[in-house]
């Protein structure tokens, strides 16, 4: 089995991008149906912070070509909160706004944590019991992104594996704390990559990228891999996916 390689950034809507990576002149509502045919996927960054209807969902859709994929930044309401399984309402509340309208354009469901909530193993069991494999025939993909160094354990890793969630590998040179969990608890990957620097036209140089190739090869043998870079220099990181995506044979 050879899964599918997928590399994009987070969200569409950056100013510094225009005349960067947009053409200057290209219209705002063009940006999405420009940044789905540079690149092979993007993580909806927007749902963390607030829910959208189920026609934006279906524009987004409509907007993309056919084999690109989103990923979901699930929302903040799910994720931070005292007690992770006391959260089905909002789990339900999230997953019932319309996003599975992407249809096979639905990507991984990134469940991202803050790095003060700590490992407990009998919430988080029952928090991961509140996320579903599908919806409305579509099947769901479920992502954990954590912060705290509690997580990076073996109690974690097989409890993510039980209900075949995959571990968000973070690298973030500027959060060394951030465990940098490398665990394959899933049949696909996901990475975020935060490490892109503004002198580098590319985000990263040749060689850094070469490797980060060949590792998402290598991965792939595993499943499906998405990989997206994330903060760090983000006027670079376009560039640093559409190279990517270059030498991983377009």
């Amino acid at each position: 089995m050879t899964g599918i390689i997928r590399v994009g950034v987070g969200g569409w809507t950056y100013e510094p991008w225009r005349g960067v990576f947009y053409p200057e002149r290209l219209s705002q509502k063009k940006e999405l149906e420009f940044a789905s045919r540079a690149l092979t996927s993007i993580e909806i960054n927007g749902t963390y912070y607030s829910g959208f209807k189920p026609e934006t969902w279906m524009k987004w859709r409509d907007e993309t070509p056919d084999g690109f994929v989103f990923a979901v930044k699930a929302s903040r309401f799910c994720t931070n909160r005292k007690v992770l399984s006391e959260g089905g309402e909002s789990v339900g509340r999230f997953l019932d706004q319309g996003l599975t309208a992407l249809g096979d354009k639905l990507g991984p469901i990134n469940w991202q944590f803050m790095a003060t909530k700590k490992f407990d193993p009998v919430d988080f069991e029952g928090f991961l019991k509140l996320l579903p494999k599908e919806k409305d025939g579509v099947r769901l993909r479920h992502a954990l992104e954590v912060r705290s160094p509690t997580f990076d354990t073996q109690a974690f890793y097989d409890l993510a594996a039980k209900y075949g969630a995959a571990i968000v590998y973070a690298e973030d040179d500027e959060a060394p704390e951030w465990p940098r969990i490398d665990q394959p608890t899933a049949d696909f990957t996901y990475a975020r990559l935060m490490s892109s620097r503004e002198d580098e036209p590319t985000g990263m140089t040749s060689k850094e990228l070469d490797a980060i190739a060949e590792r998402a090869r290598a991965l792939a043998k595993q499943g499906d891999v998405f990989a997206y870079f994330i903060a760090g220099a983000k006027v670079r990181n376009p560039a640093a996916a559409q190279a990517l995506i270059a030498k991983l044979g377009g």
